[in-house]
């Protein structure tokens, strides 16, 4: 990212003062393109969003058409080529970044994830392009009637630009928290193409027409824009909204789309584990979920609760190499039996190890489950200071979800029963944090007169 920010504002402040020798027609056709290509995705975006009934679509496709309206403006009051000299494409130009970018970002509000009205959102879609096309025309026709602002490098400009590179800024914040979820490289792409839309704001309102940083300017801008139609278009082409522009996607929805968000080898690795044994395979899942859900209620960072997602999903693979006879046997384990599925961390990082690919904390995750604060877990016998959060956390939910499953020997516990033995044993086999964290995504929360918790990373069995 900081290549993509760097690189460009580097050439634009090396040689944007230099003269271009590019003609009027030469900007009308690079206009065009970008134009066309924003009314592409434009029609895309709104027929999928209407389709779907998500307002959010709609509203992205809202924000390109907008951009389209003020771009087609821009470029046919080039002057020199159908009009005159005019204010209108100075207006026209200054504003479709900006103007685009403040859509964008409204993409984000909550009310609008529950819409299911159209009519509202495709009627301010109309009203906005027609507006827009409607004052252009008018300047066009009527030159006077429009002054030649903003100019480059007045205030006028400046404040725009100021408004168009925080927007798009925050729309590359959005972009790359959801590639630190994600970690696919389409949600990286979105935020290259926001970041080179604001150095294309700074360009177009800094630069004098006619020069190389003018139209720098403007060939990130058809960039930027193309770097968000596509990875958009591969998103509605998937089922979903452009995640990294709505920018709400949640760690649980990781471990509801492994496949989608967390690749094949996860997904295959699933499969694997649910033909050897379903339960064992239905348990990873529903720990996975509540692990993430801890993790967000603790505040973690994006990339500690991807971890989570693939570490939760995975604690258990290594009971790919315990019999299936052991696994699903109606009666007590013999001594024997029990130290075999004992051995099914050490047997999961083993073959993590050996696909290789995956982060250590994953292998931590897998490896340390068993693991608890006062040593008497497996299969290492760490510590509570030799624990990370994560570990402690998948603990937590990997007991809550066994104790309230049905299982071949025993009815399920019910959630106020498998809570209550938590909490008996936090501070000393379980992180206190985690398990009222988990209490409160369950909806048993400690009465708010309970005593404080202490802190996550107090070690050793003083740990609540």
């Amino acid at each position: 990212m900081g290549a993509a920010a760097i690189l460009p504002g580097a050439a634009l402040e090396a040689f944007g003062s230099r003269s271009a020798g590019i003609g009027g027609a030469q900007h009308l056709a690079i206009v065009a393109i970008a134009a066309l290509v924003a009314a592409i995705a434009s029609a895309g975006l709104t027929r999928a969003g209407v389709r779907r009934r998500d307002g959010r679509t709609v509203l992205l496709g809202t924000a390109f058409s907008t951009m389209t309206a003020m771009l087609a403006v821009h470029g046919l009051a080039t002057p020199g080529v159908l009009f005159g000299p005019n204010g209108v494409v100075a207006v026209a130009g200054g504003t479709s970044l900006p103007a685009g970018a403040a859509v964008l970002a409204l993409t984000a509000l909550p009310g609008l994830r529950s819409t299911r009205s159209m009519a509202p959102l495709l009627a301010l879609q109309a009203a906005l392009a027609v507006a827009v096309l409607v004052l252009g025309a008018a300047g066009l026709l009527w030159p006077d009637l429009v002054p030649a602002v903003p100019a480059s490098g007045s205030p006028e400009a400046k404040v725009l630009m100021l408004v168009g590179v925080t927007l798009f800024g925050l729309l590359t914040n959005r972009a790359l928290r959801t590639f630190a979820l994600t970690r696919r490289p389409s949600d990286l792409v979105v935020a290259v193409g926001c970041a080179w839309l604001a150095l294309a704001s700074v360009a177009t309102l800094t630069s004098v027409p006619g020069t190389l940083g003018f139209y720098l300017g403007h060939a990130l801008e058809l960039a930027g824009v193309v770097l968000l139609v596509v990875p958009a278009a591969l998103d509605l082409r998937r089922g979903g909204a452009s995640r990294p522009l709505v920018g709400d996607l949640t760690a649980a929805e990781l471990v509801a789309s492994e496949e989608a968000y967390l690749g094949a080898r996860v997904r295959a690795l699933m499969v694997r584990l649910g033909e050897h044994d379903g339960s064992t395979e239905g348990h990873s899942r529903r720990v996975a979920l509540l692990a993430v859900r801890v993790g967000e209620a603790l505040g973690l960072p994006a990339a500690t609760l991807r971890h989570l997602a693939v570490g939760g999903l995975l604690h258990d693979i290594g009971k790919l190499a315990v019999p299936r006879a052991i696994l699903r046997k109606p009666n007590k384990l013999t001594d024997a039996e029990y130290a075999e599925v004992k051995r099914h961390p050490e047997a999961g990082e083993r073959l993590l190890r050996e696909l290789g690919g995956f982060p250590a904390e994953v292998h931590r995750l897998v490896g340390e489950h068993h693991e608890r604060l006062d040593g008497a877990g497996y299969p290492a016998a760490l510590g509570g200071g030799q624990l990370e959060i994560g570990p402690r956390i998948l603990a937590v939910c990997d007991v809550y979800d066994a104790l309230v499953s049905d299982r071949v020997y025993r009815q399920a516990w019910t959630p106020e029963r498998a809570l209550g033995l938590l909490r008996t044993e936090a501070g000393s086999a379980f992180d206190g944090a985690c398990v009222e964290s988990l209490a409160t995504v369950l909806g048993h929360a400690a009465p708010a007169s309970a005593p404080a918790r202490a802190p996550l990373s107090a070690p050793g069995p003083a740990t609540a």
